[in-house]
């Protein structure tokens, strides 16, 4: 395996409890970094995506206290935003760890779209809790004068849901393409990629949406062809049985074998769910190809078969 994508989760920008100041996800992201640069230093080729779902939020928040002074920018808008911030962060951080160690190599951060359908079904169910709890009152008067989909949330209040459809290309494929050959490690398709959708003149146009970051990176993996596509997260291995007595951690699972455990209902769709389906695309569309779910701090130990969860293709 040579040719890597790597999806970081959450945890690898800002930790449970943290209130995501700029000092805290900057410092979550050097930790995250010299992970990455151990993976450069071995002969990994890295193409790096990466979750924004907090930022998108805290983004989300200013366009509501300042809607009165600024006008609010569209969900996409955010969503390009704060690839570039963390493409940046990122930029920083791993270029100083690859210094560090003698290693030449650009960094480089690409603000990517990525196409849905406009016939997706996900559009007539709008599921994606995005931004700020809100008491049912405020909740539907934002409802009335914007028109947005806000649902309950449980006890904490309602919340708004977008639509979140399947990624059908990485439209900005061929520069990152470009950047590889150049011998440029890349950050691309954070958040999932920009939402875009292709209309009948050819012109791509941003929509209120949000694409699952994971099912993402699958595509981006199996569109540039890469051996494996590494998603680290907050758990050391995909498991079974999860919080009873029965818990069991996958080691070595065959994608049909991880399908049976999905259709059993293993896997939360709020948490591991993504992830495993994410694997499982990825490893579908060829093989040799293999899926590794871990844990952010064992990732070279993941890569080379001693740690996490490996998706092997079916003999």
């Amino acid at each position: 395996m040579r040719r890597i994508v790597v999806a970081l989760g959450g945890n690898a920008i800002i930790q449970a409890g943290q209130r995501g100041t700029a000092e805290e996800q900057q410092a979550n992201v050097d930790l995250t970094c010299r992970q990455l640069a151990e993976l450069v230093a071995a002969g990994y080729e890295l193409i790096i995506t990466h979750g924004n779902g907090p930022q998108v939020g805290n983004l989300l928040v200013k366009n509501e206290l300042a809607r009165e002074i600024v006008p609010p920018v569209p969900l996409h808008w955010c969503v390009a935003q704060t690839q570039a911030t963390i493409g940046f962060m990122i930029q920083q951080s791993l270029g100083a760890e690859l210094r560090q160690r003698g290693i030449d190599r650009v960094v480089a951060t690409l603000v990517t779209r990525t196409e849905v359908s406009p016939d997706d079904p996900a559009w007539n169910d709008p599921t994606k809790p995005i931004g700020l709890y809100y008491p049912e009152e405020r909740a539907r008067a934002i409802m009335a004068e914007t028109g947005q989909v806000w649902k309950p949330q449980g006890t904490r209040g309602w919340r708004r849901v977008v639509p979140s459809p399947d990624p059908i290309a990485i439209v900005d494929r061929p520069a990152i393409e470009l950047l590889l050959a150049a011998g440029a490690l890349v950050v691309a398709c954070g958040g999932g990629g920009i939402p875009v959708v292709r209309r009948p003149d050819g012109r791509y146009e941003g929509v209120e949406a949000v694409v699952d970051k994971d099912l993402a990176a699958a595509l981006l993996a199996h569109e540039l062809g890469a051996d494996a596509l590494l998603i680290l997260t907050d758990v050391p291995n995909v498991m079974l049985h999860y919080g009873t007595p029965q818990a069991r951690p996958l080691e070595r699972v065959l994608a049909s074998e991880l399908r049976r455990y999905q259709v059993e209902g293993h896997f939360a769709s709020g948490s591991m769910g993504p992830k495993v389906e994410a694997a499982l695309r990825f490893v579908s569309r060829g093989s040799t190809r293999r899926s590794i779910i871990a844990a952010l701090d064992h990732a070279r130990d993941a890569l080379e078969g001693r740690a996490g969860t490996h998706v092997l293709p079916d003999p």
